[in-house]
């Protein structure tokens, strides 16, 4: 064999290249012993399976080679009618055997990619067959319409012979063929044609073609047949239904010439007819099985997108579409631990469900793949309407499915589209779609959400920080404010909190709860934390070179990461001795919940911290879940109050007493342990006065300054 096989798979040493040549000379031989006998072909069966075994080949090359290409098997059709392979039964044999028995033979079994080519390889060797034999049939409808323009031409002398010529096509024809007046009335039919409609002879003789033709025929069939009565086209070919004696369809292709007389006018018409039911059938089999879902019957992606794009082709200017993409919760745990085929069966119970809830005019249910699938609502009348199928959908999940004794809940995730068609794409939907399904996860499952032009302009601008924020730190777009904290029995700056702040140049001036979050789901927290650290520090080395005694120790946040980042001792070693600032002027501040967590974890660092002089703090203290047993273990020096605490102690005309009493107890407790005690978010000389009478040691808030640059915090040092 000189085909692909021994290209492919050189000295036919490899078990997968001897698979392959073995494959391809068991389905020749396969092939063969299906079609003998279903066409005349001048060939004994070794030739025959010589011949397919050279088609086997180029229709394994073809499934088997990358980049995939159908071409290879468009020829395989048009080669097997050149070999006279034309029989009725001939394609479908061909294509039943591909689909049930190359790829066992190729050993291939199982690969759904595979499958996939096999349907493609499929349908192109059955529209090349379909090509080469209608031209084979044009070829011989040509040949007969010649002979009957012969017949006119012909001297008086030839005119006997050429009719009983005609005669002899006419009758003995394997197409069907028809004579009519002009008027469409039928003046002879050949038996094949009787056969074809199912009607004899005679009764044809008293119909007019027109109460043969189909009444869903296109417009332009019509069309062609009045140009040709009234004589401006000889001739026209169409494929189209007529109708049987037995009101069933059959599917044609009509080529119908006229005949003029020696004057020139049309005279007659002659129809030449030939029955491609069996075709039709087959493209449109292969059609449904290329746009349906082969598991849940459900239509695919191509027949949802299809449909998608014709909701958008239209001129009515007030068109409405509305989509719901929705994807199941927890599917695949279920898929992973009870297996991929009680999971196919959830799949077909759930496709089930949604198709038996979503129904009406312009509505389309179709299985996008693996979990997930989108409902179409074409000529949406609002928002609520399909709001309303979503809805619906959810309750048709609530009850439990029953797969082989096991007894599976099952909830969904609905992402919600809908708007005019008019200033948008499919591809917008289809976009927003998905972004909105994410919402719904995001959101706690088992819901649905509408998408909201608004929250997904706030998504975009988080991504776009957080993939501008690496190169932000390289280009400096970073700084730092600072606010002070001041002791409330004389007012004294006792030390100052470091804010990282970000000067972007889109979005302008940015507070860290823009870009914190970002920067610890993303990692930079840790390169970001060490920057502000190292700021903070050479701004208070300034300080005291310029205050002395006076100068108030720096107060740096540490995010949960920077707390666990095993350098963080090293860090905070190295750039102390680079700014040359005493340990003691530095205060590292941690949230209640980051330093609780440390229960199971090792402290060194946090003590290393503190026994090199470094303050420990614990920011927004009463918001978490503290270890009050554990927090006297920890090397912790002050306690800095939430400021949610404060609302209670804002107003000037009483104190609400549950703030009051919560704050006291933190008070009490924080001195107990020997720790100092800050509150945060005071506004008001009430509640200062409120604090300090508590026994609280400093405040921080906006009443004593708001948070801003190192000059304008100076002068209150003072």
């Amino acid at each position: 064999m000189t085909g692909w096989t021994k290209q492919r798979v050189p000295g036919m040493r490899s078990a997968v290249g001897d698979e392959v040549v073995a494959g391809v000379e068991a389905f020749a031989e396969s092939w063969a012993t299906a079609i003998i006998g279903t066409s005349y072909v001048p060939m004994t069966k070794a030739e025959v399976v010589d011949h397919l075994r050279g088609l086997t080949d180029l229709l394994v090359g073809a499934l088997l080679t990358e980049p995939f290409r159908t071409a290879a098997a468009h020829e395989v059709g048009i080669r097997l009618v050149e070999a006279h392979f034309t029989g009725t039964e001939t394609l479908d044999r061909t294509i039943q055997l591909m689909g049930d028995e190359l790829l066992g033979e190729l050993r291939r079994d199982g690969d759904p990619v595979l499958y996939s080519r096999i349907a493609a390889l499929q349908g192109a060797l059955a529209a090349g067959y379909a090509q080469s034999l209608r031209e084979r049939t044009l070829d011989e409808q040509e040949a007969i319409r010649e002979a009957v323009l012969d017949a006119r031409d012909h001297a008086e002398a030839a005119l006997r012979a050429s009719e009983a010529r005609f005669r002899a096509v006419f009758a003995e024809a394997a197409i069907g063929m028809g004579i009519s007046d002009t008027d469409g009335n039928v003046l002879e039919v050949n038996q094949s044609l009787q056969d074809m409609l199912g009607y004899p002879a005679s009764e044809l003789r008293q119909r007019n073609l027109r109460s043969l033709m189909h009444e869903d025929d296109v417009a332009s069939v019509w069309e062609f047949y009045e140009e040709l009565v009234r004589g401006e086209r000889d001739h026209f070919r169409v494929e189209k239904r007529f109708k049987r004696r037995d009101n069933q369809s059959v599917w044609t292709h009509l080529t119908i010439s006229l005949v003029r007389d020696d004057d020139g006018r049309p005279a007659y018409q002659v129809a030449m007819v030939e029955d491609v039911t069996d075709r039709h059938l087959l493209q449109n089999r292969l059609r449904y099985q290329a746009l349906h879902d082969p598991l849940t019957g459900l239509p695919n992606r191509a027949l949802f997108l299809e449909r998608l794009g014709k909701a958008f082709d239209t001129s009515v200017v007030s068109a409405r579409v509305g989509l719901c993409y929705l994807d199941l919760d927890g599917f695949k745990v279920i898929n992973d631990s009870l297996g991929h085929d009680i999971g196919d069966q959830l799949l077909v119970a759930v496709a089930r469900r949604l198709d038996e809830s979503v129904s009406g005019d312009g509505m389309l249910v179709a299985r996008m793949g693996g979990d997930e699938f989108v409902i179409l609502m074409e000529g949406s009348t609002g928002t609520q309407s399909i709001v309303d199928v979503a809805d619906r959908v959810l309750t048709s999940l609530t009850g439990p499915v029953r797969i082989d004794g096991h007894e599976l809940s099952v909830s969904a995730s609905i992402g919600i589209v809908e708007r005019a068609i008019e200033g948008t794409t499919s591809a917008d939907v289809m976009r927003d779609a998905d972004i909105t399904l994410y919402w719904a996860k995001a959101d706690g499952k088992s819901r649905w959400a509408l998408y909201d032009p608004e929250r997904n302009a706030r998504e975009v601008a988080r991504f776009t920080l957080s993939a501008t924020m690496p190169a932000a730190l390289e280009r400096d777009e970073f700084y730092v404010d600072y606010q002070p904290l001041v002791r409330l029995e004389d007012s004294k700056i006792l030390g100052v909190e470091a804010l990282v702040r970000w000067q972007h140049p889109e979005f302008g001036r940015l507070a860290p709860d823009r870009f914190i979050e970002l920067a610890e789901e993303t990692g930079l927290i840790v390169p970001l934390g060490r920057w502000v650290l190292r700021k903070a520090c050479q701004q208070a080395r300034r300080w005291l070179d310029a205050f002395g005694d006076a100068t108030p120790f720096v107060s740096v946040n540490l995010a949960v990461r920077q707390s666990r980042d095993p350098a963080l001792v090293a860090d905070v070693r190295q750039i102390l001795a680079e700014a040359a600032l005493p340990p003691h002027l530095l205060q590292l501040e941690l949230t209640e919940s980051a330093i609780m967590g440390t229960a199971d974890e090792p402290l060194e660092a946090l003590r290393a911290l503190s026994d090199m002089g470094v303050r420990i703090a614990i920011d927004d203290f009463g918001t978490g879940y503290s270890n009050l047993a554990y927090l006297r273990h920890l090397p912790v020096h002050e306690l800095k109050i939430a400021g949610s605490f404060m609302e209670g102690l804002r107003a000037a005309d009483g104190a609400d007493p549950v703030d009051a009493q919560i704050v006291s107890t933190l008070v009490s407790l924080a001195h107990a342990l020997g720790l100092t005690v800050t509150a945060e978010g005071v506004e008001t000389p009430a509640q200062a006065e409120r604090l300090r009478r508590i026994g609280c040691d400093a405040g921080q808030g906006w009443l004593f300054a708001r948070p801003g640059p190192p000059d304008h915090i100076e002068p209150l040092f003072s």
